[in-house]
């Protein structure tokens, strides 16, 4: 299937997918996607020595596709750039079976790659890195008369994913009635793009923008209809809604309305600073009421088991741990949460609310209710980062 411009296959039978890295970000999805003992295939250039009839010996540089066990997994944060070392396990004509190679990924070229086992962790990466719906904090419709763009804002594009367009009439001396009408089908289209097109559980924002009142007029018009038809999707999100201004209803002004310093600071409270929020929850809970607050592995698992979890903070540092043994067993606890009902927030370890989170041995949770002390389980030491 096609998602955001990604491809994505999953086979059964082989086990692997096959990815198209588009931007910047998707190297740091596929950092944590790659395990030591994965099969990357890939394009790479390898240099070949030749030598000619006369005996002579040359050497150029040849583009082949390679598939390697992978080894040595390097990224680098600043330039957003993935090698991997690991050794050929596919015949080729230009590279030796168990000959040593680095591959560095690049953008717009595919590479698949395949597992022994896939997780759910894995799984819910690659469909947060192919849907850009999943990682799209906010919104916007930017509008005008007769005309809407409903916009998705994820950290590397923006993404319009309905175009509204209706003629309105202009006022007749003595007679509003058809342009009336005409606006309201206008708005009503419009609140329907919402409610299809926006995911309330992601989106903590959206901004309605236009020039002179008609963002004010369509705000009115958007509640009131959501009060008389019961739309409670709507009703319990309206502190969600911010009115901007912009200078005309093309995606194009988006961008002023980005830079408005209101929108600045309201779009704090977006995803990355969701993370800071969870956090500084944590630290509130663990002086108010510290049976309710654990830290480390065994505590955090400790209160799982006992069903009590209700926010699970982890870092994506720890799924990347080469032992299999301890990996599944951040899995497991993250599939435990999920099971009974609480919330999981995987934090970026490029992200400062993931480095302190990387403190507490990666691994945090507030509880829906106290349990017995917990003072006495042991920490195991596989739950610090190697």
């Amino acid at each position: 299937s096609r998602l955001a411009h990604k491809c994505l296959i999953y086979s059964p039978e082989d086990y692997q997918v096959t990815l198209i890295p588009e931007e910047a970000e998707d190297m740091w999805h596929t950092y944590n996607l790659l395990q030591v003992g994965d099969s990357l295939r890939a394009s790479t250039i390898r240099k070949v020595q030749t030598e000619s009839s006369t005996g002579s010996v040359g050497s150029s540089r040849v583009r082949t596709t390679l598939t390697l066990c992978v080894e040595t997994i390097d990224f680098d944060s600043q330039a957003c750039q993935l090698r991997v070392k690991g050794t050929n396990i596919q015949e080729n004509q230009y590279v030796k079976m168990g000959a040593y190679h680095t591959i560095e990924l690049e953008l717009n070229r595919k590479f698949t790659l395949a597992k022994k086992a896939w997780d759910s962790v894995v799984l819910d990466r690659i469909e947060q890195a192919c849907d850009p719906a999943q990682k799209a904090d906010v919104a916007a419709v930017v509008m005008q008369e007769g005309l809407a763009n409903l916009v998705l804002v994820t950290p590397a594009m923006t993404l319009v994913r309905a175009k509204v367009e209706v003629t309105i009439p202009r006022k007749r001396k003595g007679s509003c009635a058809q342009h009336d009408k005409a606006l309201e089908r206008f708005y009503e289209a419009v609140m329907q793009g919402i409610l299809r097109h926006f995911s309330f559980d992601v989106v903590k924002c959206v901004l309605v923008a236009s020039p002179g009142f008609v963002k004010d007029q369509f705000i009115s018009y958007l509640f009131k209809e959501a009060v008389r038809q019961d739309c409670k999707i709507l009703l319990e999100n309206r502190s969600k809604f911010m009115v901007v201004h912009s200078s005309s209803g093309h995606k194009y002004s988006l961008k002023e309305v980005l830079c408005d310093p209101a929108v600045t600071a309201r779009l704090s409270d977006t995803k990355a600073s969701g993370e800071v929020k969870a956090l500084e929850d944590f630290y509130k809970m663990l002086q108010q009421e510290p049976d309710r607050a654990f830290y480390g592995l065994a505590h955090v698992e400790r209160a799982s088991e006992a069903l009590a979890v209700d926010i699970l903070m982890i870092s994506d540092k720890l799924f990347r741990h080469q032992d299999i043994a301890t990996r599944s067993r951040y899995v497991r606890l993250v599939d435990n949460v999920k099971e009974n009902g609480g919330n999981v927030r995987i934090f970026s370890s490029l992200h400062v609310s993931g480095e302190q989170l990387n403190q507490l041995s990666g691994v945090a949770a507030i509880l829906r209710f106290p349990i017995a002390d917990v003072s006495d389980a042991e920490e195991d030491s596989s739950s610090d980062e190697d």
